[in-house]
């Protein structure tokens, strides 16, 4: 019943048009619909309302795949993992098959062209540098800084010790010594 989840989507967005949760879903519905244009729409959609969505960069990558974008599904999902790097599912299945796709892509392009060059060695392209200015990514940096600002404001931090336990200690300000720099490693 994907129709008529796109209609209540449709009628929620009109409630609320700002939600960015709620054009990542609506995009996943359109992908099932096998309506690759404007999944994609959404998902951009969605990651313009709320960059730091690894969910929603996710879905644009893959709807980016459905329309046969490759490499920029590559950078939408190198981008979900900027955000949320311990995602396994990014890493495992969207931008493993993403690369292989490319892979896949290079090699029937290549073997055409060498068939006309007659063993002229043509260099190949390399996947795209990771955009760290577009304005997606500065968006996203920028609210990481301001979440950075109140946890050390907070005066908050993680410890680590040799061993690998974690603790999470608050600072007092009646208390304002750290932990023996040699038995602990600081982590943000």
């Amino acid at each position: 019943r994907y129709r008529e989840a796109l209609v209540k989507w449709d009628e929620a967005l009109q409630l609320t048009p700002e939600d960015a949760t709620l054009y990542e879903m609506k995009s996943q519905v359109l992908m099932s619909l096998h309506e690759m244009f404007p999944a994609v729409h959404a998902a951009e959609k969605a990651v313009q309302r709320n960059p730091r969505s690894w969910d929603a960069w996710q879905t644009l990558g893959r709807a980016q795949l459905g329309l046969g974008e490759i490499a920029l599904a590559i950078r939408s999902f190198q981008v979900s993992l900027h955000i949320f790097p311990m995602n396994p599912e990014v890493w495992k299945e969207d931008l493993s098959w993403a690369r292989k796709l490319q892979e896949q892509q290079k090699a029937t392009k290549t073997e055409p062209v060498q068939a006309l060059a007659k063993g002229k060695e043509l260099v190949q392209e390399s996947i795209p540098d990771y955009d760290f200015e577009s304005d997606e990514i500065v968006a996203v940096c920028a609210a990481i800084a301001e979440k950075e600002k109140v946890l050390s404001a907070a005066k908050t931090m993680v410890i680590v010790s040799a061993s690998g336990t974690v603790e999470t200690v608050t600072e007092q300000d009646n208390c304002p010594a750290t932990p023996d720099e040699t038995l602990f490693i600081r982590a943000r």
